[in-house]
């Protein structure tokens, strides 16, 4: 025969089972406090990425990259030869310059723009703009390893809506920082031609300001010959010169080729060695007043 339960043991159990009632809407109270606390938690993380902004043209990553650059030791110019941006040591001119390329994403028409600038330089970086992640984006670590493979450096800029842009440097180019022995496969390294390269630096140092923002599209270009035609037209503005006056009041040495090529047509040939100002090039002191008011050792 079973053992009978005495009155005091079922009295027992049924207190227990009374206080486990009690209890259980402690408990789920206690899970709804959890959830909401984690709800909280998700609604602060995303308030945080929403301070961060996105960016609407790619030459908004212009300001921060170059401030990032001259903060160790680089000067730096933009639209160089078709380079978004180009940065030099001045205390090394022997060393290769760094070319950056700018996109407000990350695509192939930026790998395939940074892969060309190997032909100039082995230190080239791609620059992009942080955006919040997608289902769609690629995570940042499997960028950093295509970079790397590629031998690119990888440079990702975080706009915010009120603080100052912040520049993380994803990975570099080879030979920027030791890597670890690792039996992975690396492509032969391009070698950048010599020719075009002395052809990047040579404009570079040519130009006596950075009068361009990197990643524009659509603007003319201050390069070093426009900087020289604008010193010659400054000059033209007194009313037509002879082609070695010109020469001496500009500064420039190769002012009798500009007038006679008269590339932009802002210049014509009144008698022999007599040059004036065009309608265009008046247009041109007006457009690029700006540009004048910078250019050093320009009288007014």
């Amino acid at each position: 025969m079973g053992k009978s339960t005495s009155p005091s043991t079922r009295a027992k159990k049924t207190k227990q089972s009374a206080r486990s009632q009690r209890a259980s809407p402690v408990r789920s109270d206690s899970i709804a406090a959890e959830l909401e606390q984690q709800h909280e938690t998700e609604e602060t993380r995303e308030k945080q990425l929403d301070s961060s902004r996105v960016i609407l043209k790619e030459s908004e990553l212009y300001a921060p990259i170059k401030t990032y650059f001259e903060a160790i030791g680089y000067h730096v110019r933009g639209e160089v030869r078709h380079c978004d941006m180009v940065a030099i040591r001045p205390d090394a001119p022997e060393a290769e310059p760094i070319i950056i390329e700018l996109k407000s994403s990350f695509n192939v028409t930026l790998l395939l723009q940074a892969l060309d600038r190997l032909k100039l330089s082995s230190t080239v970086y791609v620059a992009v703009a942080k955006k919040k992640a997608t289902r769609s984006s690629h995570p940042v670590s499997g960028l950093r390893q295509l970079c790397e493979r590629l031998g690119l450096g990888f440079l990702l800029v975080t706009f915010f809506k009120r603080k100052a842009p912040f520049v993380e440097a994803i990975c570099h180019p080879p030979g920027w920082v030791e890597q670890a022995d690792q039996a992975v496969y690396k492509p032969k390294p391009v070698r950048p031609s010599k020719t075009r390269a002395a052809r990047l630096v040579r404009e570079f140092h040519a130009r006596s300001g950075d009068y361009n923002v990197g990643g524009t599209t659509k603007q003319p270009l201050v390069t070093a010959y426009r900087e020289k035609a604008l010193r010659v037209a400054n000059v033209l503005q007194e009313g037509p010169l002879r082609a070695a006056v010109v020469r001496s009041r500009a500064g420039v040495g190769d002012a009798a080729s500009i007038l006679q090529k008269n590339y932009y047509g802002w210049f014509e040939r009144q008698s022999r060695g007599i040059y004036a100002l065009t309608s265009e090039g008046t247009a041109a002191i007006a457009q690029y007043a700006n540009i004048l008011a910078q250019l050093p050792g320009l009288s007014p």
